[in-house]
């Protein structure tokens, strides 16, 4: 227990909290997810659960696993010497988030349903003389806090601005020296409930006031301060101690979490680790490094700045006296939550905590818990991504439901910027292609060409600490250097696993020392459960699916890989190539699915062979009768393993079209089947007619080979979780 005095204070259930008691409603009729601007109006839904939403991130990352042009540069296609597309996407979606080097590729085209808004930034019409000032253009729909160009983020061009869709969405860069980017969006089972409609977004659309106003708090106390009760204390801790600063009996939800000690404890404290566990699970959740869960890898502070960290989630603030270090992701709880400091090799006094809690009105199924998994890398295996997360381990293992939400993560102890071409790679239930493929550490941490050696802290993104090299440091404290991501209205749901990899060093062959803070939320029960899988080119299993498709290709066989890394380093094969088996087809595919007839919506997952380009297909479902087949939408994935390099050295050179072809051709898609056409059915019929996109690589170029490529189907449904046992 806490050996200082410890007050309580209670308040009655304000205005505020009574918005958030749940309108009766039962599994037919789920709360709608927050999307877009909405997520961030909604941030106390962190916890709840998204299905029937998925999230995806694409890059200009490099196919063929190294590291050329950092990333950079690696185009799906080119449709004209200033139009180069790095993001093709057909049907209904929800744009999050797009990064960019600098205004490197600007005027970009963002083409909304056909129609095509140029974006850029202000350095655009003069990039040899950069406009230290420089904002987006037009300025309306891209204000800050929710938009930063590189003058603040020290090196990127960061738009949070929802782009939504209806039927379509094209991203395409003008120019194509050193053209970076990654883009995170969302996709829904059709029918799915959303706070909002997904709408043609258009250039007159600009982020509402209040959400600029709330983000603008960020580094203050944000949590609401009526209608919870607040429980603090002051303790000192002993070398190996652990002090359990409170224990939380009943249902309730953590509001805010606030530690602070005198800055002359600093370096003591830096070893010291935060520990929570809820319902009295056999293992905590939360077990992680102090500065760390709150967003830094050091609290040494070299510039002695007021903030530290100065995000949205999480902050570190210095007073004249004291470091205040504050936590408000919503932390929910049905039982129980057990908080507490575990000592490292030196003492800390003058401890002071406290604790924000509010009444929780939400069934058990809806919400997840709060994670913050710690892991440490003092020796990372050459060749192999570093595992920041597997959820398959986590708690002892099993299957679990929820979103990723961000990372805190220290890259080197040493001042080596080196590092950060390391790309993070994401894999969530069960499929062997990243949905997340990242470009680089720094980009993923918000910066561009490692920020240039500098500090900065914004709401979702920071490099808080860190010198510019070795040479520069004040002592090794100072060396440490560390990033954060958060992740709100861009948060990756999961609904069975999710794996969080990533690379150190462009080929993984760095060196450094890392430790990783992954946040998450989860809950230790399914919400996608597989329910069959159809192996094309099996005799006996075409025969259990009713497999036809007249104009198919007899089976053939593919040695290669999926898209993991370089395939070998230093002379030791990593990633070897594997056999598979499959078909294409210039015609129509029918096949018979299981499913559970609980399901809220289906995920049809194909493996594929990627060296056929832009495969388009329509994609139709009938019951077991096959009497009415109806239209579920169109099953597109751009490119192919071959893309389009365009890295002029010049920042307004011309733009190339080298041709590259990586040996990866293993490849997993998604197709999502709406409720109304799943729901209340043990089997269903898939019918994938094949609808051909003829389009070079670029102006000139031969025609590209087109075809349906099948190697494997495997049906998952979306199902409301079981309740906490």
């Amino acid at each position: 227990m806490a050996t200082g005095p410890i007050r309580l204070i209670s308040h009655s259930i304000c205005f505020y909290a009574l918005l958030l008691i749940p309108i009766a409603r039962s599994a037919e009729n789920p709360r709608p997810i927050p999307v877009g601007i909405d997520a961030y109006r909604s941030w106390d839904r962190w916890p709840a659960q998204r299905i029937g939403m998925r999230t995806y991130m694409r890059s200009t990352y490099d196919r063929r696993g190294g590291n050329e042009g950092a990333d950079a540069s690696h185009f799906l296609y080119q449709l004209s010497d200033s139009f180069n597309v790095t993001l093709d996407l057909e049907g209904p979606g929800l744009l999050l988030f797009s990064r960019y080097n600098h205004w490197h590729g600007s005027p970009w085209h963002y083409v909304v349903d056909g129609e095509d808004h140029v974006v850029q930034e202000t350095t655009t019409q003069d990039p040899l003389n950069p406009a230290k000032d420089s904002i987006f253009l037009p300025p309306g729909p891209f204000p800050s806090p929710l938009n930063w160009t590189w003058a603040t983020t020290k090196g990127a061009d960061l738009v949070w601005t929802p782009i939504s869709f209806q039927r379509s969405f094209q991203m395409a860069y003008s120019r194509t020296h050193y053209g970076t980017g990654y883009y995170i969006y969302d996709r829904f089972v059709p029918g799915t409930p959303t706070s909002e409609p997904l709408r043609s977004w258009d250039t007159s659309a600009t982020p509402p006031q209040d959400v600029l106003d709330l983000i603008s708090k960020s580094g203050t106390d944000i949590a609401p301060a009526t209608g919870c009760k607040l429980i603090s204390g002051s303790t000192d801790l002993a070398v190996h101690a652990t002090r359990t600063i409170t224990k939380l009996k009943g249902k309730g939800t953590v509001r805010g979490l606030e530690i602070s000690i005198p800055k002359d404890q600093a370096a003591n404290l830096e070893n010291a680790r935060l520990r929570i566990t809820w319902d009295g699970r056999r293992d905590a959740s939360i077990d992680t490094p102090v500065p760390l869960f709150f967003g830094t890898g050091t609290l040494y502070n070299r510039e002695n700045r007021e903030y530290l960290v100065k995000s949205f989630p999480v902050s570190v603030r210095f007073t004249n006296n004291r470091i205040y270090m504050n936590c408000y992701f919503p932390m929910p709880f049905f039982k129980s939550a057990r908080i507490e400091l575990i000592d490292g090799d030196q003492a800390v006094s003058g401890v002071k905590w406290s604790v924000r809690y509010a009444p929780l009105m939400d069934s058990a199924k809806e919400l997840s818990y709060f994670h913050a998994t710690y892991q440490d890398f003092p020796h990372p295996t050459p060749g192999e991504d570093l595992v920041l997360l597997d959820t398959r381990k986590a708690e002892r293992g099993g299957d679990w439901s929820g979103q990723i939400v961000g990372t805190s993560f220290i890259f080197s102890h040493d001042a080596n910027l080196r590092t950060l071409e390391g790309d993070p790679r994401f894999f969530f239930d069960d499929s062997l292609t990243p949905q997340i493929q990242g470009t680089g550490t720094e980009e993923w941490g918000g910066g561009g060409d490692y920020w240039g050696g500098l500090n900065m802290t914004l709401p979702f993104v920071g490099h808080p600490v860190g010198a510019r090299s070795p040479q520069l440091a004040v002592d090794d404290k100072d060396k440490i250097e560390s990033a954060y991501r958060f992740l709100l209205a861009d948060l990756m749901p999961f609904g069975k696993n999710a794996v969080i990899r990533l690379e150190h060093g462009g080929m993984n062959e760095s060196t450094e020392h890392y430790e990783t803070v992954t946040y998450w939320y989860g809950l230790p029960f399914p919400s996608l459960v597989q329910t069959d899988t159809l192996q094309i080119g099996d005799a006996a299993s075409e025969k259990m699916h009713g497999y036809s498709s007249p104009e198919a290709s007899e089976p053939y066989t593919i040695t290669s890989r999926y898209e993991w890394g370089v395939d070998t380093l230093n002379g030791k094969e990593i990633y070897p190539a594997e056999e598979d088996g499959g078909r294409t087809t210039k015609g129509s595919s029918e096949f018979r699915l299981q499913l559970d007839p609980n399901n809220v919506g289906v995920l049809l997952r194909r493996k594929l062979d990627y060296s056929f380009a832009n495969q388009r297909a329509e994609v139709y479902v009938a019951d077991e009768s096959k009497s009415d087949w109806k239209l579920a939408g169109i099953w597109y994935l751009a490119g192919s393993n071959t893309c389009v390099y365009s890295n002029p050295k010049e920042e307004l050179g011309a733009t190339q079209h080298i041709v590259e072809t990586s040996n990866r051709r293993f490849r997993d898609d998604e197709f999502l089947v709406s409720r109304k056409l799943t729901h209340g059915r043990k089997t269903v019929w898939v019918r994938v007619k094949f609808t051909p996109v003829d389009r070079p690589l670029f102006p000139g170029s031969p025609p590209s080979e087109n075809a349906w490529s099948e190697i494997r189907y495997t049906a998952f449904c979306f199902v409301v979780p079981h309740k906490h046992t």
